[in-house]
């Protein structure tokens, strides 16, 4: 079954298209990486009609369904079907892996959110670039040239979007934001969070480099239970710091502006700081 959700995987970034100003996925093409009839995916949505409003599910018009069929050759669509096609945003989707459960369907849904997030990370990122910001996923009409994961190889999948902003709610977005960053180090990690705790814990304590967590609220009994089992973080008491901060090998400075405990519990931004001038300063405040 892996080999199969491998497979498959490759082949989700073809399948994410735009409608309405939204990425969106055929219901005929979800059925197909969920290994049922396309039947079955919409009458998912026949039978919980609350669950899907407009803005996670909707009937395309002929116009969107011709628009589909003439500009992607990979759309599995066709121009003469008697009946439109189903969508899914991705809110949609994630409310249909509540529903249709299988351990293939559970595979599928976390590959599928996945690309979600790194084609939402490819877009930021490259958005300076682009006159529109759409243009190249609007405009993917040859398959030798303008698809997708083609477009994924150009540009090197460990550069993190400069700037992001969350809305509360971004829970899985935001925390594998954090896990991104924190994966470019080859080296070390720092971490400035003055309400460092458990949940920041439970993400770094099976992560092998070495880690520094500077906070001036350390928890004294916490840290002395982990430092009994684990050994990959050093704690730093310091109390010179507002905001929250990430440092990956001494290079790279990122600000956060919510504690890592609470990501995604209300809008918030993360950044990329490009000035050595301060990444310096701030390694002198942690005294490194």
């Amino acid at each position: 079954m892996n080999e199969i959700i491998e497979k498959e995987k490759m082949l989700i970034e073809d399948m994410i298209y735009e409608v309405r100003g939204v990425q969106v996925m055929l219901d005929s093409d979800i059925a197909k990486l969920y290994c049922v009839e396309t039947k079955r995916v919409n009458e998912a949505v026949k039978n919980n009609p609350d669950k899907f409003p407009e803005r996670f599910s909707f009937v395309i018009t002929d116009l969107e369904k011709n628009n589909l069929w003439s500009k992607f050759s990979t759309a599995n669509i066709s121009s003469k079907s008697r009946t439109n096609p189903r969508v899914f945003t991705e809110q949609g989707l994630y409310m249909l892996a509540t529903i249709l459960k299988s351990k293939v369907a559970t595979a599928v849904s976390i590959a599928i959110m996945d690309t979600f997030v790194k084609m939402r990370h490819y877009i930021n990122y490259n958005k300076n670039f682009l006159p529109y910001k759409f243009m190249l996923l609007e405009n993917k009409v040859d398959d030798n040239t303008k698809r997708i994961n083609e477009l994924f190889n150009k540009f090197d999948p460990k550069v993190i979007v400069k700037d992001y902003i969350f809305f509360e709610g971004d829970f899985y977005d935001a925390y594998s934001l954090f896990l991104d960053i924190i994966s470019l180090s080859q080296e070390e990690i720092i971490i400035i969070d003055n309400y460092a705790g458990k949940n920041l814990l439970d993400l770094l304590k099976n992560i092998d480099k070495k880690i520094i967590i500077v906070s001036k609220n350390i928890d004294e009994i916490l840290k002395k239970k982990y430092e009994e089992q684990y050994n990959n973080i050093t704690f730093v008491n310091n109390h010179s710091f507002h905001d929250r901060f990430i440092i990956i090998d001494r290079k790279k400075l990122y600000s956060c502006g919510a504690s890592f405990k609470d990501l995604g519990k209300k809008c918030f931004t993360i950044n990329e700081l490009n000035d050595e001038f301060y990444l310096n300063r701030i390694l002198r405040l942690v005294h490194l």
